[in-house]
């Protein structure tokens, strides 16, 4: 018998989630609920219902989204 190999999500992860990582998966889930899936909508989203970006200085575009969940990716 082959055993089925997959990805448990808290196995790739370096250390917890911190509260602003949280707040924007929880918002992005809510975006996809509403069928909101492309960068540019999903910035509109974030830049409505937040969380705004970590530096507060910036809103969301879909250049700003797309660096920041690489940079997310990337820790």
């Amino acid at each position: 018998m082959q055993s089925t190999l997959y990805l448990q999500p808290h196995q790739a992860r370096k250390s917890e989630p911190t509260a602003y990582e949280n707040l924007l998966g929880d918002s992005l889930e809510r975006a996809f609920g509403q069928d909101i899936v492309d960068l540019e909508g999903l910035a509109a989203y974030l830049n409505e219902h937040g969380p705004q970006p970590q530096h507060t200085d910036i809103t969301w575009t879909a250049q700003t989204l797309a660096a920041e969940l690489k940079r997310l990716g990337n820790d």
